[in-house]
């Protein structure tokens, strides 16, 4: 449902002109254990646990990330990764399940806890993995992808995207490797909210279903609200000196 609302405000990201307008667009689909064995499967080389800092250097030189897999059943391993390959898997959807390959544990199910980067140059530092019981419920998020270009973008408004991600718990195997929304019918004023994306049974949207996903504003409104969000300087207190 597209809801009408003029007076919302928000500090979204702006998009004035539909010829900027450009979004990868993909099918509603989850991912059953058999697509993840064929199409995410990695593998991950054990290696020690009391490397030096120099060999976890020389590790990284070398093309490999230095990674951890966590879970119940295998507890704590040290793994090593091929950068080109891992990135190479992780490139359509981040947040898929992959089917690790450890030689001596065998294949598991995991998913991306944690990446630690370099703060300057970006590089990928350490991956932490999290091993899945694919009988348990999980808790993650789900990208959504913008399929189309509003109605009222043409008609002088500007779009607004406000969530780009909504968070979900459901079984491993109902996980949504992406969510897709027609947005080609927004007009000025109108928006959508998180209770109007359509998930197949099986998947509980955590996220608050009154939050806005993305709307179409008025160009002057959007300015006033895009405004707005700058925040104002803050001025240090300076304590006064004692007599």
């Amino acid at each position: 449902m597209i809801h009408n609302n003029k007076k919302m405000c928000s500090h979204g990201e702006l998009i004035r002109h539909p010829l900027l307008i450009s979004f990868f667009c993909v099918k509603f689909s989850c991912m059953s254990k058999e697509a993840i064995q064929m199409s995410n499967s990695i593998v991950l080389n054990e290696r020690s646990s009391q490397q030096s800092g120099s060999q976890i250097r020389e590790l990284r030189t070398s093309g490999r990330i230095p990674a951890t897999v966590y879970g119940k059943d295998i507890g704590s391993v040290s793994v090593m990764v091929e950068e080109k390959s891992f990135l190479a898997t992780i490139k359509e959807n981040p947040r898929a399940i992959l089917m690790a390959d450890i030689p001596t544990k065998g294949k598991k199910p995991v998913t991306i806890q944690h990446i630690q980067k370099d703060p300057i140059t970006r590089k990928i530092l350490h991956i932490d993995f999290h091993q899945l019981n694919m009988n348990v419920a999980m808790d993650t998020k789900v990208t959504i992808h913008f399929s189309g270009e509003p109605i009222g973008v043409y008609e002088g408004g500007v779009m607004q995207v406000e969530l780009y991600e909504v968070d979900v718990r459901c079984m491993p195997d109902d996980l949504l490797s992406a969510f897709e929304v027609d947005i080609t019918k927004i007009g000025i004023g109108e928006h959508l909210l998180v209770s109007d994306l359509e998930f197949h049974k099986g998947v509980e949207v955590l996220t608050d279903p009154t939050a806005v996903v993305i709307k179409v504003s008025p160009a002057i409104e959007a300015e006033l609200e895009d405004e707005s969000a700058v925040a104002t300087p803050v001025v240090p207190e300076v304590d006064k000196p004692t007599a």
